[in-house]
């Protein structure tokens, strides 16, 4: 006896509608810890995009984003910048004004072969690319400092 599907199961324990995941490697990779909070937002505004076919068409332009509750230009500029120096995302096709975006993919996903995209921008995606980034350091850097009392080592008298 076969499965039936034409029966749709009704999951209750969640809203209903669709939903983005972010891998626990992606949210546990030290790249992810070390972005700001506007990188980490706009990185599930990426991720809300994603749809099954059209990674590598993803959008961050003001126009979009705006509708999403995004009002600043130099946020989104910033934050995207920040993911993609942190391989989070990969740059698909160069935005032109007047009125073309830029298009962006999410490097934990394979990229979709949509057309339109500027030469050797696919050949250069590389999958996991935030995986590439150094463990994270501390800001003072990783010499060894000599701890002393805070009025030096000298003899104190009482």
């Amino acid at each position: 006896m076969g499965r039936d599907f034409s029966r749709k199961k009704i999951d209750s324990s969640r809203e209903s509608g669709g939903f983005c995941a972010l891998p626990w490697s992606v949210i546990d990779s030290p790249a992810y810890q070390s972005l700001s909070h506007p990188a980490r937002s706009l990185l599930i505004e990426f991720a809300r995009q994603y749809v099954r076919d059209n990674n590598g068409r993803l959008l961050a332009s003001r126009a979009y984003l705006a509708e999403r509750g995004w009002n600043s230009s130099d946020v989104i500029h910033r934050a995207k910048n920040e993911l993609l120096k942190a391989g989070f995302i990969h740059e698909m096709v160069k935005g032109q004004r007047p009125n073309k975006a830029s298009w962006y993919a999410i490097t934990w996903y394979t990229l979709d072969k949509i057309k339109g995209y500027d030469f050797g921008t696919a050949e250069n995606f590389q999958r996991g690319a935030y995986r590439r980034n150094t463990p994270l350091c501390p800001s003072s850097g990783t010499e060894r400092r000599q701890t002393v009392p805070s009025r030096g080592t000298g003899a104190q008298s009482i």
